[in-house]
């Protein structure tokens, strides 16, 4: 039986999503209700969100798809101040073009897994500088800075950590803070806002948008974070050796997303089919029961669906079929992913380090030898063991380009220009 009686609880429940809640009951009462509005910001620091802010989307979604209300609040002018979590150093001050630049490209993916309109539990976009950036700062000290106490801003581990470390931390992103639980007010008395969500490093200035909100005389606010995932050996989620794991297409490619997933580590196929897919639990339970050679299975479902989600389903099905081709068949895909090297280069030759940094298979020179001598390079599917070769016109196939794998599942063909 479930410990509760809405669909949404229930639902974020049982795939896995809770980490801390504020007064779960009273948001229980309200979620069984439909009656919770609830937000999650996204500060506009890059062109494109990346997987870890995918896990709040997911929430989202989920609140939308229980009949709720779900808020995506763009972090205009929080942005400008700068999120100190996590953080040894000040984040790098953006313009207001470059934060807006931002801003449209992040836009884009929540159409994907939301629905946006005005009916009840349509989902709402708003951006933060809407109230921010009009605030005098006497005003914002008088009205707002008077309910915060230092001592308790101090306590909170996004300044705490970082004064233990001895990093040094500006005025401005001591601040943030502020800016956040005032967000959560200013939603509450726009919108009817009552649940603010996002990561567990998030808890600290949630619940003391919580408390501005008593203090500021609003409705009941409600708090609720999800786990900072790591996977099962360890390490942080959604890191690659190329870096991020973006959710915009254009900066990290359906293929590249699907191939992700699919390089999954065993132990964590069912953590992720709850969290990153909509499969109903009975069909993650049986792809999770899978063992030995079929887990991989579950690990292409895993991929497909995922992709499917964020790029729809006609990619993630290409990149499936892209994925079978070249693992299963060891065949060329034109939907591998391609880089053009001038021609004239290959005649003269490119080294196999230099043409691998390039192919974005090893962040350095050094770390592309470390493969080569790991054996884990393949020219045109040859195992190469020599780091000092140089990749000439002749390494050209019959279909016109090179082939240059790293591993059984990295892949990247070279077209000559």
């Amino acid at each position: 039986m479930s410990a509760y009686k809405s669909d949404f609880l229930t639902v974020l429940n049982e795939r896995g999503f809770i980490h801390q809640g504020s007064d779960l009951a009273g948001l229980d009462a309200l979620a069984a209700k439909n009656e919770v509005i609830g937000y999650v910001g996204y500060d506009c620091t890059a062109r494109s969100l990346h997987i870890g802010n995918l896990l709040t989307i997911m929430m989202l979604h989920w609140l939308q798809q229980t009949g709720n209300k779900p808020i995506t609040l763009m972090g205009g002018g929080t942005t400008m101040v700068g999120d100190p979590s996590g953080k040894d150093a000040m984040r790098a001050m953006r313009t207001r073009e470059e934060i807006e630049a931002n801003k449209a490209s992040i836009k884009t993916v929540f159409n994907k897994l939301l629905t946006f309109g005005d009916g009840p539990s349509d989902a709402m976009m708003v951006d933060n500088a809407d109230w921010l950036l009009e605030l005098g700062y006497i005003e914002m000290l008088r009205d707002v800075g008077k309910h915060f106490s230092v001592n308790r801003m101090l306590s909170m581990d996004s300044v705490r950590l970082r004064l233990e470390r001895e990093q040094e931390m500006s005025f401005i992103e001591f601040n943030y803070m502020v800016c956040q639980s005032y967000d959560y007010v200013s939603l509450a008395r726009r919108f009817g806002v009552n649940l603010q969500m996002g990561g567990s490093d998030q808890w600290g200035n949630i619940v003391t948008g919580v408390d501005l909100g008593r203090r500021m005389g609003t409705h009941q606010l409600y708090a609720l974070t999800t786990p900072l995932l790591t996977t099962s050996s360890g390490a942080k989620m959604g890191k690659t050796a190329q870096g991020a794991v973006w959710l915009n297409g254009d900066m990290f490619s359906p293929w590249d997303f699907w191939q992700f997933w699919r390089n999954t580590e065993d132990g964590d196929v069912e953590r992720f089919l709850k969290l990153y897919t909509t499969l109903p639990l009975d069909e993650v339970a049986r792809l999770a029961a899978l063992s030995g050679a079929e887990i991989n299975e579950a690990k292409k479902v895993l991929a497909t669906e995922a992709t499917a989600l964020l790029h729809g389903r006609e990619a993630a099905e290409q990149a499936a079929e892209t994925g079978r081709k070249t693992f299963e068949e060891g065949a060329l895909s034109d939907n591998l992913p391609t880089i053009e090297v001038p021609g004239e280069a290959l005649a003269a030759g490119v080294g196999l380090l230099s043409l691998m940094v390039q192919a974005k298979l090893a962040a350095s020179n050094g770390e592309a030898r470390r493969h080569v001598k790991g054996g884990a390079v393949r020219l045109n599917d040859q195992a190469v063991s020599d780091e000092r070769l140089m990749v000439g016109s002749d390494a050209v196939t019959t279909e016109g380009v090179i082939k240059l794998s790293l591993g059984r599942k990295k892949h990247v063909l070279i077209k000559p220009a």
